[in-house]
């Protein structure tokens, strides 16, 4: 196919539709809910439908106060639609990571140009993280997507101030806050600061940033909740939220999320994929990027999301998403920079080579874990990677090498088209595998409880997605009693076993178990 054949597919509006749905929808419900994060955002949605209480999300019970409420307004409103299911659950997350998809191809399309708009789109929607959070029932994609109207507007007012384009920054930060708190607000805060005073313009920025009427428009979006939840709830959610999950996050670890002090040095490669290559190529540039004005908007963007984050001490790779938007936009625009076909296309036939590898290494990995739950999950991993896997990947990866081989298109044409075959391989064969492993007998067993209709706990296990499929609320128990259910990790057995031991006139009844997870039934020990 000539070259300009080529060109004039990847950069043609209906190969970015097909990419869109690709990456944001095609398997959009074919896979179960993962823990811990799908699992508690949807069962705090589901609880809300069912309790009719909409002002305070609570999981399992008892109030959640990781995020505030818009995420779980959304997905109400889809399952309502559309029933309880994984793709009503999902479907917000996948709408607005195209809609945040959409606004930059219209900020870089005023800007720029369209095909450099179609470019940095077809970049985003490829990119392995951004595609991962579209297809996620999480706050993430709508965050991003009010991140980015408020940096594109910050942009637009920077080169011709008007009332109107404030009052949207303002309502794209109203809206940020009421998804997830004081990230929607700070980097754009920060990195208006830094670059209107590269600028020299810093009256202009301290106009915006005391406007009266900006911040009216704040508080009527975001103020509304935030008072409701207090009236409703008290100061329960102000002092966890931004304290806990806040401040708590940057100065301590949540959740067992610790990271090096380079961790983000060795995420970023992999959140870009396949595009590590391209991004790497702008490094040398540097001084090119600071001398034109939108360049230099866009770098301190990235920069600022990246150093902040550096320093903190609960360390997730999604965090880098808030900062990747304009890279997307420095690849498209600087595209003539990617020359060398090696530095393009190495990184995502690494990832591919680790795929194919990956039924070889598990056995390695479950002879070194230590954990029975670890032991199970390497087990049945190594028996759901089956020969069909092992042709999938090992076609991706010689398609790949082909596209290293085929030197006509420039390179950033063939990294497209990695992307696609990255995404094909990823969604459509990993991804089912991984979930069938770790999240399908989750479901499974939340089935098995809904069927047996009995008292049902938890036990020393975080896995909300139990309550979404089970469609009730499932307490966590210090001690189960006689003729309950109990779902717990396997790894938890041994230790329940003792407690109903030592408790006596009891024993467990094993109802379910498969891979990580077992139900059993507390019953009276007849023989005892």
């Amino acid at each position: 196919m000539p070259r300009s054949a080529v060109t004039a597919l990847l950069t043609s509006p209906w190969f970015l539709v097909a990419v869109v749905w690709l990456a944001f929808f095609w398997q959009l419900g074919a896979v179960p809910l993962y823990d811990l994060d799908e699992g508690a955002f949807t069962e705090a949605t589901r609880e809300m439908l069912d309790s009719g209480n909409f002002i305070t999300p609570h999981r399992d019970g008892e109030p959640r106060y990781d995020k505030p409420v818009l995420i779980y307004w959304l997905q109400a409103a889809s399952v309502s639609v559309l029933g309880l299911n994984e793709f009503a659950l999902r479907l917000p997350s996948a709408i607005a990571a195209t809609a945040w998809l959409l606004a930059l191809w219209g900020f870089v399309r005023q800007r720029l140009d369209v095909t450099t708009a179609t470019v940095a789109g077809l970049v985003m929607a490829l990119a392995l993280q951004v595609s991962i959070i579209a297809k996620g029932a999480v706050a993430d994609a709508l965050l991003n997507l009010f991140i980015a109207l408020a940096f594109f507007d910050i942009y637009r007012y920077r080169l011709k101030p008007a009332r109107g384009t404030l009052l949207r920054v303002y309502l794209w930060l109203g809206l940020g806050f009421l998804t997830k708190g004081p990230v929607a607000v700070f980097f754009p805060l920060v990195v208006s600061l830094l670059y209107f005073a590269s600028c020299r313009d810093l009256r202009t920025w301290g106009r915006a940033v005391f406007a009266p009427l900006g911040w009216l428009v704040f508080l009527a979006v975001a103020g509304p909740w935030y008072l409701a939840i207090l009236l409703d709830d008290g100061v329960g959610f102000f002092r966890s939220f931004f304290l806990d999950h806040n401040l708590g996050r940057y100065g301590g670890v949540k959740h067992g999320h610790a990271g090096f002090p380079g961790y983000y040095l060795v995420m970023l490669p992999v959140v870009l994929l396949p595009f590590t290559g391209w991004f790497l190529r702008l490094l040398p540039a540097g001084r090119r990027l600071w001398a034109d004005a939108l360049d230099r908007f866009l770098v301190l963007w990235f920069v600022t999301v990246f150093v902040f984050f550096s320093f903190s001490d609960t360390k997730l790779p999604h965090y880098l998403v808030y900062g990747i938007t304009p890279l997307f936009i420095l690849m498209a625009r600087h595209r003539a920079l990617l020359v060398n076909r090696w530095l393009a296309l190495l990184p995502p036939m690494l990832f591919m080579a680790l795929l194919v590898a990956l039924p070889d290494l598990l056995p390695l990995f479950q002879a070194q874990a230590e954990r029975l739950h670890e032991q199970a999950l390497f087990a049945t991993g190594s028996q759901v990677l089956d020969a069909r896997y092992r042709v999938a990947t090992w076609l991706g990866l010689l398609a790949l090498l082909g596209l290293l081989l085929w030197r006509r298109p420039p390179p950033w044409e063939r990294l497209v088209l990695a992307g696609v075959i990255q995404s094909l391989v990823v969604f459509g064969v990993l991804v089912p595998r991984v979930f069938q492993v770790m999240q399908a007998p989750v479901k499974e067993a939340a089935l098995v409880a809904r069927e047996l209709d009995l008292p049902t706990v938890v036990y020393q296990t975080s896995m909300p997605s139990f309550s979404v499929y089970r469609q009730a609320i499932t307490p966590q128990v210090a001690m189960p009693q006689p003729g309950q259910l109990v779902f717990l990790r396997i790894d938890k057995l041994e230790r329940l076993e003792r407690q109903v031991a030592q408790s006596g006139g009891v024993q467990l009844l094993q109802r379910y178990r498969r891979g990580p997870v077992a139900l059993v039934q507390v019953v009276v020990d007849n023989g005892g």
